[in-house]
């Protein structure tokens, strides 16, 4: 398995509608930076935000999850609560090649503030706006700006096309768009 570099990005973007909207550069002036760089993407956060709440006394469930435990705002940037996390998604749609899996690492500015970002792998042939989940570790708000860089996005080639993708097994996040809640996949009856 090797890291994919920034022509085979480039070309994957451009031709395939691997990445859309594509930014062919690291952009940087001013913004947490985001585009392609050496060998990854780093993609940008959208004006959608999902801030946890307790207000309900809820129960964070995975297997049960009740959106009740959020309230959804749009903007600039978005204020995370101390010790609390926020779900957004990216600007970007990825479109993964069969042979191909994605890893993401949080932005080395947000992580210096106490604000850590997490993605899941995607998966081969896995295609979406892709839910962030940002935590806040430290006792203070913390500020996130939309349109700005999120995470970076490490391309990872296999040896050969898997057997099955994300795709051949209809994964339950396959496709999605907008903030996406967790969810388990319903059993065959």
């Amino acid at each position: 398995m090797s890291i994919l570099n920034d022509t085979w990005i480039r070309r994957e973007a451009l031709e395939n509608r691997m990445i859309e909207p594509f930014v062919e550069s690291q952009t940087g002036a001013g913004v947490i930076s985001y585009g392609l760089s050496s060998y990854g993407y780093d993609a940008r956060v959208s004006r959608e935000f999902k801030i946890f709440t307790n207000v309900d006394n809820a129960l964070v469930d995975p297997k049960n999850f009740s959106g009740h435990s959020f309230v959804e705002r749009e903007g600039d940037t978005c204020i995370i609560p101390a010790n609390s996390f926020v779900l957004a998604r990216t600007v970007e749609y990825f479109r993964i090649p069969r042979d191909v899996m994605v890893v993401c690492l949080g932005k080395s500015t947000y992580a210096r503030c106490g604000i850590i970002v997490n993605v899941t792998p995607l998966e081969p042939e896995w295609e979406g706006h892709v839910t962030l989940e940002f935590s806040n570790t430290t006792p203070l708000p913390a500020k996130i700006y939309a349109g700005e860089g999120a995470c970076q996005f490490l391309f990872l080639k296999g040896n050969a096309p898997c057997e099955v993708s994300y795709k051949d097994r209809q994964g339950k996040y396959m496709g999605q768009t907008g903030v996406t809640l967790p969810k388990v996949k319903v059993a065959n009856g």
